[in-house]
C-alpha cells in the first residue's frame, strides 16, 4: 500500500482481543533486551503477555486513567514493569533512553490539538534507530456501527492516522513498515457488552434512556451460532526514528 495514502483513512472501535495482536507484535519487533515504554497500559492484558513471552529487558506502563492506574499499581506478579501515570503528549522520562515505544489503541484518545506533541515525545524518548508501534482499528463494521450510537470516533481516529503521517512527513520518523490485520471480539452476552464497554472508567459515555436501548437492541441483534462476535480490522504503522535528525 502507497504510504502516503494509506495514512489519509482507515480509523475504528477498539478490540478487546489479544492473541492476534501479540502474534503481530513479536514477528515485527524484536524485544530481547529491550528497554520498553507502552503508553495507555489500560489493564495491563498486553503488558503482561509481553513481559511473560519475550525477553523484554524493562517496561513503563503509563495510563492516565487514575482508577486503572491504582489498580495496576496493586498487581505483584510483573516483575520488570513499573507503572506511572502521564500522557503521551507529556511523556515524564528522559532523552533517548528507551528501544521501543507501543500505543494500543490509544494514539485516539489524545487530545487532537496535543497528537503532534504525543509524536514529538515519542521521538524524544526513543533511541536513534528506536521503533514505535502505533496500533489502531480501522473505523468499520458491526462494532463500530452499535458503538457509533453512543461514541462516535471517526473523527479523532482520523486524526490519529493523520498526525502519524505528518510525523513521517516532519522526519521524526520513516515508515518501517504497515501491516493490517483482524482482531475478533467475542462477548458472552448483553452483560458483558454493557459493563465492560459501556461502563469504562476512562470515558463517562452517559447515554440517554433512548441510546441505551437502542444499542442494547442491536447488540442483542448481531447473536450467531459462535455468541456476539465481531471481526474488527486493525492497522499498525511501524515507525522508526532516524539515526540522525
Amino acid at each position: 500500500m502507497n504510504a502516503a495514502a494509506s495514512h489519509m483513512s482507515l480509523v475504528g472501535p477498539e478490540s478487546q482481543d489479544l492473541t492476534n495482536e501479540i502474534s503481530v507484535l513479536q514477528q515485527m519487533l524484536k524485544f530481547d533486551g529491550a528497554k520498553v515504554l507502552e503508553l495507555g497500559c489500560g489493564a495491563a492484558e498486553k503488558t503482561r503477555m509481553i513481559v511473560e513471552q519475550t525477553g523484554v529487558e524493562s517496561v513503563i506502563a503509563a495510563e492516565v486513567d487514575d482508577i486503572q492506574h491504582q489498580k495496576n499499581l496493586a498487581l505483584t506478579d510483573l516483575g520488570r514493569v513499573t507503572f506511572k501515570t502521564y500522557g503521551a503528549e507529556e511523556i515524564v522520562e528522559s532523552d533517548q533512553i528507551f528501544d521501543i515505544v507501543l500505543m494500543f489503541k490509544s494514539l485516539h484518545h489524545v487530545p487532537l490539538d496535543q497528537l503532534d506533541c504525543a509524536l514529538q515525545e515519542i521521538q524524544r524518548v526513543l533511541k536513534p534507530g528506536g521503533f514505535a508501534y502505533i496500533s489502531e482499528p480501522v473505523f468499520a463494521g458491526r462494532f463500530n456501527e452499535i458503538m457509533r450510537i453512543y461514541h462516535n470516533e471517526q473523527v479523532v481516529r482520523q486524526a490519529a492516522f493523520d498526525a502519524v503521517g505528518r510525523s513521517i512527513t516532519k522526519n521524526l520518523f520513516c515508515l518501517e513498515s504497515e501491516y493490517f490485520f483482524h482482531n475478533r471480539i467475542r462477548l458472552e452476552s448483553w452483560q458483558q457488552y454493557d459493563k465492560g464497554i459501556l461502563n469504562v472508567t476512562h470515558t463517562n459515555h452517559n447515554l440517554s434512556t433512548e441510546q441505551h436501548a437502542e444499542v442494547k437492541q442491536r447488540f442483542l441483534a448481531s447473536e450467531t451460532e459462535e455468541g456476539f462476535v465481531f471481526d474488527i480490522p486493525n492497522r499498525v504503522d511501524l515507525l522508526k526514528k532516524l539515526l540522525s535528525t
